[in-house]
């Protein structure tokens, strides 16, 4: 039935460093505010009804509303100026929920988008397109067509709604002429499961005009609203017709902070509505840094080459493989462990090598690897890169000084020139964090686990590694499970709730992992071991992947055995192959990469799964992806997956520099159909350097 799994490490307080916490207590401004707030269903809104306005780019909106027998909680982003997309819980109070074994209200979950069509101009009104509770059981399916005008302090909008915006039946289909099935719309769109797509009730059935103002009023934090619903009530998700007694709705919303606003109205013209909404600027999180400063440039040289490479970690942030000498060429193979920009750590060493280099030695070269896969290759020349640093008038001299190349030697025994420091990466390395594990939206309520994880490494060599993790349970709420999905296909991914509840320490990952590079734009990996807390097994991947290209390939296959609940060494008997071949293009528009992989899935169903995901100037992503499969009704509710995913470098919350992440996801249901094997390393992450990428945008700010 329905799990909704949000797993997430445990962050610190972030938000509080990001722009969108700035401002006191009632201290925005409404020229910032008008237009711009959620509506009850989440999403740039009045009051039950959308508008076209559209959130800064970069926004993520948050939200919860009550308005009798409903209460909502959503999660709204908007990854481009023109798109808008989010997820809801819907509570309806007065529904059971079958599936739950107590007392407990229905919960409904959907998905929004909305794009824009036609911007704002002096006489144009902006124009949006949108869809509401899309591929889900759309007990509150709509679509719309909306138009927004600003006027001085007022923001006017009329719109025309069908499905839940347009049982009001104003008129009839306005595409009935086009074709007669526009007239009438199916009473059974979410499907026989629930989870689909309704393509065939979009825009379907009659309309119902909808439409309303925001005024702005001379205090500065308050904002009046006046609308127009497309709603009758009449037919309900709530089983029952509510009683409306006006079709206008009047409210509120006062800005208590720069992005935390609380909204109230009176609808129906009988119902009080309460919310409480908050928005972050994703696009715009930073922390001022306090990393050491630089080396100055007359600093003294190093007593010896294992002290400079020393320095190269410790300020640079370059874990240094080798240091080597070849005519005129001072060249640093190693990896980037500390700043997020290249460039940063070639400055910061670039300073270190100055100072030792005598002066024979003309260009500096940073070898970039990557797990001992060798990447790329960034030349400088030393006397450029010296006057760049002491003065921002030769900037461009040393740009264009600078050049990136992949013509790099795969075996490192073929490397030229005297070998000055050498380091075999062999250790130890651990850390101890905090992670929050979650359950939303299923039958058994909020569950919850509070966990300390011991990850732990053992290098061997460069190209291979120990990994593992063990995670421990503070706090949790896992008791309250009980409810046990019904599946026609192999349980693969529906026993989530035994692996949660049996163990309060459980070992999720121990593996060896190994890579090569067979030839040049090749990479290769193989593992095998506890690839995951539910599953054990052996695999392996290679990638194709052109120096600074838009576009790489890969493939894996890995034969897996499902783990006992306890998660310790012990096996089932279910086992099975499953690997995809992947396909990655940068495609250019929106800063989008796109990720489409075809292949068979852990209950041996074959489908494709398509992943777009963004990632903005502050180094945060946003994504979403979705599985197709040919499991047919054998896939269990919701016919196919799909979820949301926010990446979030720690560098945008520290004052410390770091190449950190943490990715927060959220799945409306757990399912056996369209499981992947859920692998701790993957080659398109670990060759992440063989793009450019930004680098040279960044070059001012970063030097």
């Amino acid at each position: 039935m329905t799990k909704g799994l949000l797993q997430a490490a445990l962050l610190p307080l972030w938000l509080a460093s990001s722009d969108a916490m700035a401002g006191s207590l009632f201290g925005s401004t409404g020229e910032n505010n008008l237009g711009k707030g959620q509506s009850d269903f989440g999403g740039i809104g009045l009051m039950q009804t959308p508008t076209a306005r559209m959130a800064p780019m970069g926004s993520m909106m948050v939200g919860w509303s009550r308005t009798a027998p409903y209460r909502r909680y959503n999660v709204f982003f908007q990854p481009a100026e023109w798109l808008e997309g989010g997820f809801r819980y819907s509570e309806i109070e007065n529904r059971d929920y079958q599936a739950a074994s107590g007392d407990r209200n229905l919960l409904d979950k959907g998905l929004d988008v909305k794009l824009r069509l036609l911007q704002e101009s002096r006489y144009a009104p902006q124009l949006a397109l949108g869809l509401r509770d899309v591929g889900g059981t759309t007990l509150f399916g709509a679509e719309y067509l909306a138009a927004s005008k600003r006027w001085h302090d007022f923001d006017f909008t009329l719109g025309l709604g069908w499905g839940y915006l347009g049982h009001a039946d104003d008129a009839g289909s306005p595409l009935g002429w086009a074709d007669d099935r526009f007239d009438h719309r199916p009473d059974d769109s979410g499907g026989d499961q629930g989870g689909e797509f309704a393509l065939d009730a979009l825009f379907r059935g009659p309309v119902a005009a909808f439409g309303g103002v925001e005024y702005q009023t001379p205090w500065d934090p308050l904002v009046m609203q006046l609308e127009y619903e497309g709603n009758d009530y009449s037919n309900e998700p709530s089983g029952s017709k509510l009683e409306q007694d006006s079709r206008f709705n009047i409210g509120g919303r006062l800005a208590l902070t720069d992005g935390l606003s609380l909204h109230s109205g009176w609808q129906r013209g009988n119902t009080v509505m309460m919310g409480l909404n908050y928005r972050f600027n994703l696009a715009g999180i930073s922390q001022i840094k306090r990393d050491p400063p630089p080396v100055a440039t007359d600093a003294g040289p190093q007593r010896n080459w294992q002290a400079v490479s020393n320095a190269l970690a410790s300020n640079a942030g370059i874990a240094v493989s080798r240091i080597s000498r070849d005519g005129r060429d001072l060249t640093v193979s190693g990896e980037p462990m500390t700043y997020p920009s290249l460039m940063e750590s070639e400055k910061r060493a670039g300073r270190i090598l100055h100072a030792q280099a005598d002066a024979g030695v003309e260009r500096f070269r940073f070898r970039w690897e990557s797990r001992g896969l060798a990447l790329r290759e960034d030349v400088h020349d030393r006397e450029a890169m010296l006057a760049a640093a002491d003065s921002e008038e030769y900037e461009s001299d040393h740009l264009y000084g600078i050049y990136s190349h992949a013509d790099l030697a795969i075996d490192a025994t073929s490397e030229h020139g005297e070998t000055l420091y050498h380091h075999r990466f062999k250790g130890f390395s651990w850390n101890l964090a905090p992670r929050l594990d979650q359950n939303l939206g299923g039958p058994d309520g909020y569950l919850f686990r509070l966990l300390a994880v011991l990850n732990a490494e053992y290098r061997t060599d460069p190209n291979g590694w120990f990994s593992g993790a063990v995670a421990g349970t503070i706090w949790d709420n896992m008791d309250n499970y009980e409810y046990i999905s019904n599946s026609e296909l192999p349980r693969v991914r529906t026993y989530i709730g035994e692996y949660l509840s049996k163990s309060q320490v459980g070992i999720e990952n121990l593996q060896y992992t190994r890579t090569a590079q067979p030839g040049d734009n090749w990479y290769a990996m193989g593992y095998g071991g506890l690839l995951e807390m539910m599953y054990a097994g052996v695999g392996g991947e290679v990638l194709y992947r052109p120096f600074n290209s838009g576009w790489a390939v890969g493939a894996d296959l890995n034969w897996v055995r499902q783990r006992a609940f306890q998660q310790r060494f012990e096996l089932r008997d279910y086992s099975t192959w499953t690997g995809h071949l992947s396909a990655y293009v940068e495609t250019g528009f929106e800063d989008v990469l796109a990720k489409a992989s075809v292949g068979r899935y852990l209950a041996g169903d074959i489908g494709t799964t398509l992943d777009f995901s963004r990632e903005f100037d502050s180094g945060v992503r946003i994504g979403a992806w979705a599985t197709w499969t040919d499991a047919g009704d054998d896939y269990g509710e919701g016919s196919f997956d799909k979820g949301l995913y926010l990446s979030i470098p720690f560098n945008a919350l520290f004052t410390r520099s770091t190449r950190s992440r943490a990715t927060v996801a959220w799945k409306p249901l757990t399912r056996d159909g369209g499981a992947r094997l859920g692998r701790r390393y993957g080659l398109y992450g670990l060759t992440e350097e063989r793009n450019l990428g930004s680098y040279w945008e960044k070059y001012p700010d970063s030097w």
